[in-house]
């Protein structure tokens, strides 16, 4: 029998917490490094000058930068992603006429992620705010565009709060979202369709493939958002640091400007430890996700 609809959402909620929480301990160092790229590509030659540069710098504490905006962000995000991808399955069957319970297509699937993450969007844009000017606090002063860095969350939250306002923590929202949308039905559709794969392979259901096909399955699900919307993901980057300097372009300014000013190269910086962190990350977050939900439903049946 399936649960109510309530103690569903909770499950998905819990399960996307434990897979954020898994997702952020993997790839932290790796995202700081692209997080840097991203903001001040001229500044690092590339993966390995930013990460050991970092490193001299401020030590193994620099690489960590942003953690702790980074798990409330990834907690925050991948709670309310598969807690609204359960109600957007739903969405999808009635559209499409399906009878509740029964199993989308992968394809029906990755439309219902690609929905979810507008709501998740609305969560992780202020946490991710906090987080990308954490990481780049450090080049801000060392170019001059700032006198003083905030080292502490708190600080830049409050350092928000006091000069932009609440709108503030939305800074980069639009672009956010932009990247959101194909993102995760990319995301959700590789996933699905590589679950696929390997359950036609194994001749078995696809939450019996194992851990090694969940984790290669989730690892490309994330390559395959990260390669369609990495220039979108480096503008929000850039949005969300330069705003710090007062009032910052929307996207479509802000993206003209790196083009013409820095190239095309300029949109893809950081992208090399983005897809080196991508599988580890991405592996760990649905291993973490499909784990606890499928403890959690086997406790509730019993």
């Amino acid at each position: 029998m399936a649960p109510h609809p309530v103690v569903q959402a909770i499950i998905d909620l819990t399960a996307g917490a434990v897979g954020g929480t898994a997702c952020v301990f993997s790839g932290q160092p790796l995202d700081t490094a692209k997080v840097k790229m991203q903001t001040f590509p001229k500044l690092y030659r590339g993966f390995l000058h930013c990460f050991i540069s970092t490193y001299r710098q401020v030590g193994l504490r620099g690489l960590y930068q942003g953690t702790t905006p980074a798990l409330v962000a990834n907690i925050a995000e991948n709670s309310v992603l598969f807690m609204s991808y359960g109600f957007c399955q739903e969405v999808v069957r009635m559209l499409a006429g399906t009878s509740s319970g029964e199993a989308l297509s992968d394809v029906q699937k990755a439309c219902a992620g690609s929905v979810a993450s507008v709501f998740s969007s609305l969560v992780l844009c202020p946490t991710e705010l906090v987080k990308c000017r954490l990481q780049a606090m450090h080049e801000m002063a060392a170019t001059g565009k700032i006198k003083a860095t905030q080292k502490s969350v708190w600080s830049v939250v409050r350092s928000i709060w006091t000069l932009e306002g609440p709108q503030g923590f939305f800074q980069g929202l639009t672009t956010t979202i932009a990247r959101e949308v194909p993102g995760y039905f990319c995301f959700f559709g590789a996933y699905e369709l590589s679950r696929t794969a390997f359950a036609d392979y194994f001749k078995c259901s696809k939450d019996d493939i194992g851990v090694a096909p969940i984790v290669f399955s989730g690892g490309l699900g994330g390559a395959c958002l990260w390669l369609v919307v990495y220039p979108m993901d480096c503008i929000k980057s850039r949005i969300q640091v330069m705003s710090m300097l007062g009032q910052q372009a929307g996207f479509l300014k802000t993206f003209m400007t790196v083009f013409r000013a820095e190239g095309v190269r300029a949109l893809y910086s950081g992208l090399t430890p983005t897809m080196l962190r991508t599988f580890p990350a991405n592996g760990a977050l649905f291993l973490g996700y499909e784990a606890s939900r499928k403890l959690m439903m086997e406790r509730f049946d019993h």
